[in-house]
């Protein structure tokens, strides 16, 4: 069984920091502190990265051309479409490449979890399995069972076939 979440059901909140919004899609639930979370940022300004204390990141551009994060071991090039993973407690500073982005982040609690995310084009068909799986369709057709996935909206469940059209562009995320 899979929950569906579209973007009108998006929880939209203040940065942790202050320097913008991010529209949180889902989080564990009934976790305190909770162990997971997915959610889109909306960054249309330089600056610094909120830190996550003890836990782990996987930040995946979904719109914009990207983001150079930097940090005190180097610069990260977050560009589209390819997961980076780095530590939540990693001061970064960021910056745009060529104007506003929105990006997919899986922040998680690397003692407890060992997450995944990659990005699937269609035509594909991904078996969820018996963990947690999430699917965010960007763009195209993307079927979660029987149930069609709408342009934008999330999925999250496990045990069933996903199956992408030709056009389709997806980022799956795996929680285990």
């Amino acid at each position: 069984m899979f929950r569906i979440v579209t973007p009108e059901d998006f929880t939209t909140t203040p940065w942790k920091n202050g320097g913008g919004v991010t529209h949180e899609v889902l989080r564990d639930d009934g976790a305190e502190p909770w162990r997971w979370r997915i959610s889109i940022a909306e960054v249309s300004t330089d600056g610094p990265f909120s830190v996550f204390e003890g836990l782990a990141r996987i930040l995946t551009v979904i719109d914009g051309d990207g983001l150079d994060l930097h940090t005190p071991d180097g610069v990260l090039a977050a560009r589209p479409f390819q997961p980076l993973a780095f530590s939540g407690e990693t001061p970064v500073d960021s910056r745009m490449v060529n104007g506003p982005v929105r990006d997919l982040n899986l922040i998680y609690d690397p003692s407890a979890l060992s997450p995944s995310v990659e990005v699937i084009e269609g035509p594909a068909q991904v078996d969820a399995g018996p963990g947690l799986t999430g699917i965010l369709c960007h763009m195209g057709q993307a079927v979660v069972g029987e149930t069609s996935l709408p342009e934008g909206a999330f999925a999250l469940g496990q045990g069933a076939t996903i199956t992408l059209g030709p056009e389709a562009l997806c980022v799956i995320v795996r929680l285990g």
